[in-house]
C-alpha cells in the first residue's frame, strides 16, 4: 500500500476548518436571508460552501501555493437565520467583533449583502478608523425609509456616521443602478469604478488602486465580496447577476490580492443563493473563492 495514498485520503479545503481558536484565520457563516429585495434562500450558503469546500484542493500548482498547513477556525453559523436586517445587527456584530480581535483574518459567509454593515462595525463602532471595498454590481444605497434590506447596507453605513472617503465600490454594472444612487456616491466622496475599467484595466488593478486610497486613510478594511458582480452566466446562483459582470477568474485574481493586504482584517461573501444554483456552479466558485483569500492571506 502507498503510504498517504491520495486514493485513499483525499485532504480537501474543508480539512483546514478547526475548532482551534488559535488559528490565524476564522470563518463564520451568517445566514441571512431575511430583508432580501429578490425573495430567495441566501441563507443556505454558509452550509453549501462548506460542503463544496470538500471539492477543493490545498495546493495551486500554477503558483505552487499549499494551504495544507493553515488552520481556520470554524466558529459556526451566527443565530440570525430569522431575523431581519436591522434585528441581526447588533447579534452578528456581536459574534464577528471578537473574532476580529484575535485573528488575523476573518471571513463572513453569508447570507444576503445586508451583513457587509455589521462587518464593519465588528472592526470600529465608530466606524472613523474603518475603510470598505465593495465588489459588486449595485451600489447598494437604496434609501432606508422603507427598512434595511440588502439594497441599502452602504446607505445605512453612510446614515451611521461611516465617512464616503472610507467607501471603495468596483464593478458597478449598467442598467444596474439608478441615477439617485450614482449621485449619491459622488456627492459623498466614494471611490467608483465600473465593471467596464474593471475589465479595460483589470478587476484586481482596480481592487489594488482602492485598497490603497484606503489604506491612505483607515487603519482597518473590510472587503464585501458580492458574488452577482459576477458575469450572470457564470453565476446563475445570485439572483442580482447581470449579464456583462466581470470573470469568474478577475473575481478569483482580485480576492488574492485584497486578502493579501495587512490592513484587510474580515471579508464576506454574500449574494449567492444555492436554491438558485445550477451544477454547483455557485458553490463550487465560492469554494475557490475561499481558497484564494487563503493563498492571499499567505503571502502576508
Amino acid at each position: 500500500m502507498i503510504k498517504d495514498s491520495d486514493c485513499r485520503s483525499w485532504f480537501s479545503a474543508a480539512d483546514l476548518l478547526t475548532q482551534d481558536a488559535s488559528a490565524p484565520v476564522a470563518l463564520i457563516g451568517a445566514p441571512l436571508g431575511l430583508g432580501s429585495i429578490t425573495p430567495g434562500r441566501c441563507d443556505l450558503a454558509p452550509s453549501a460552501v462548506r460542503a463544496a469546500m470538500k471539492r477543493m484542493s490545498v495546493y495551486d500548482l500554477e503558483t505552487e501555493t499549499d494551504l495544507s498547513a493553515l488552520r481556520v477556525f470554524d466558529r459556526g453559523d451566527a443565530d440570525i437565520a430569522d431575523l431581519e436586517p436591522a434585528q441581526a445587527l447588533a447579534p452578528l456584530t456581536a459574534c464577528i467583533a471578537p473574532l476580529t480581535q484575535t485573528h488575523a483574518l476573518t471571513i463572513a459567509l453569508g447570507g444576503n449583502n445586508a451583513i457587509t454593515r455589521p462587518c464593519a462595525h465588528a472592526l470600529d463602532p465608530a466606524l472613523q478608523r474603518v475603510g470598505v471595498l465593495t465588489l459588486d454590481a449595485h451600489f447598494d444605497l437604496r434609501d432606508t425609509d422603507c427598512g434595511l434590506t440588502n439594497g441599502n447596507p452602504i446607505q445605512a453605513l453612510l446614515d451611521d456616521g461611516l465617512p464616503g472617503a472610507h467607501i471603495a465600490q468596483i464593478g458597478l454594472l449598467p442598467f444596474a443602478n439608478t441615477r439617485k444612487a450614482h449621485e449619491k456616491a459622488k456627492a459623498a466622496g466614494v471611490y467608483v469604478a465600473t465593471a467596464a475599467a474593471c475589465k479595460a484595466q483589470g478587476l484586481a488593478a482596480i481592487a489594488e488602486n482602492a485598497l490603497a486610497r484606503l489604506a491612505a486613510r483607515c487603519d482597518l478594511i473590510h472587503v464585501d465580496f458580492d458574488i452577482d458582480v459576477i458575469e450572470r452566466a457564470a453565476m446563475p446562483g445570485a439572483p442580482g447577476a447581470r449579464p456583462g459582470g466581470v470573470s469568474a477568474q478577475d473575481f478569483f485574481d482580485a480576492a488574492r490580492l485584497i486578502c493579501a493586504h495587512p490592513k484587510v482584517r474580515s471579508v464576506d461573501l454574500t449574494e449567492f443563493d444555492p436554491s438558485l444554483d445550477v451544477a454547483s456552479v455557485g458553490a463550487l466558485t465560492a469554494a475557490r473563492w475561499a481558497c484564494e483569500a487563503l493563498a492571499g492571506f499567505l503571502k502576508r
